[in-house]
């Protein structure tokens, strides 16, 4: 008989939100999603989910009124949705980053160049966990430029668009909307391309280090 498949894992963001705001969580919603990300495709084996969902509030958890309080939090973060994230290591299941409604004005343009920009510091901090430099394979270290490159875009982007200073017609607007969108989508590429190639030589690495043999002195 044919094996029955388990259900997706999924995360309740409207559950998670309400509790990152009742603990006074200074990351939002959508960079700790990329962050965990970021932290899951590490190179690094011993990438801790606990240590990482502590850093969202710089390196201590919040006082929490009770045991139950704490397991809900745990559960929310790291059974729900750092486990659903895991599943973006296959091809077949791509990372896509958040979509947000917002109106095509300035004020717009500013808060999704925002959102992108956040959501990337997330996924490079993750990837990197505190380290100055990383040891990345090729086509993930390739992908990582890429991303920089995004960024900076992005990054000019929300600069012009917070400036009222700056002239902004609506036609101009609806352009530089399109622009950020077709980044969006680059940046979600090279994000899967990072994913996928620095889980491919993690797995080589532990197979390798399980099929080592000791060595006869």
């Amino acid at each position: 008989m044919p094996q029955a498949t388990r259900p997706p894992i999924t995360a309740d963001e409207k559950t998670i939100k309400t509790l990152l705001a009742a603990h006074a969580c200074p990351v939002p919603f959508h960079e700790i999603r990329t962050r965990f990300l970021g932290s899951i495709a590490s190179p690094g084996l011993s990438v801790s989910p606990f240590e990482v969902m502590k850093r969202l509030w710089g390196g201590e958890l919040p006082e929490f009124e009770s045991l139950d309080a704490v397991n809900e939090l745990i559960g929310a973060l790291i059974n729900g949705l750092w486990n659903s994230l895991t599943r973006h290591q296959k091809r077949s299941e791509p990372f896509r980053l958040m979509r947000t409604s917002v109106p095509e004005t300035r004020a717009g343009v500013a808060e999704l160049a925002l959102i992108r920009r956040q959501e990337l510091d997330g996924f490079i901090e993750g990837l990197f966990g505190g380290a100055d430099e990383l040891d990345l394979p090729e086509k993930a270290s390739s992908a990582l430029d890429t991303l920089g490159e995004v960024r900076a875009m992005i990054v000019g982007v929300h600069q012009v668009a917070s400036d009222p200073s700056k002239p902004a017609e609506l036609a101009d607007i609806t352009t530089t909307m399109k622009h950020v969108r077709e980044l969006t989508r680059i940046a979600e590429s090279e994000l899967n391309r990072i994913v996928l190639d620095c889980t491919r030589a993690r797995r080589q690495l532990m197979g390798s280090v399980g099929t080592a043999r000791p060595t006869r002195h």
